[in-house]
């Protein structure tokens, strides 16, 4: 791989962290966000009690949650809770890590998708 293509590879890294996209999938986490609705993020900042925020499955690393912080550990875990009774968040599978989450700093009206 030429020098190039390791900077542009390093900048891609670097701008998902910065801002990145996601789409919301089910109700899990209805009223506040509804299904189809976009979401734009940021992997920077601290984790804090009511923020909302996209996270990998626990056990399907390849599918991505969105969930509200109900609590921060001092072991760099969270619990993170749906806004809907009625979904799966860590009532089922426990504390996840705060790493490699996103916060979302837009959610994206349906109509505008």
């Amino acid at each position: 791989m030429r020098p190039y293509n390791l900077a542009v590879a390093s900048m891609k890294g670097q701008l998902d962290r910065i801002l990145r996209r996601f789409v919301v999938a089910d109700t899990s986490m209805q009223p506040t966000l509804v299904a189809g609705q976009g979401l734009l993020t940021t992997g920077y900042g601290p984790v804090r009690v009511g923020q909302v925020r996209c996270l990998p499955h626990p056990e399907r690393p390849d599918f991505w949650l969105v969930k509200r912080v109900a609590a921060v550990h001092a072991d760099g875990t969270m619990t993170v809770l749906s806004d809907n009774p009625r979904g799966t968040d860590s009532r089922t599978f426990g504390d996840v890590p705060t790493r490699g989450t996103y916060r979302v700093v837009v959610a994206i009206p349906r109509r505008f998708m």
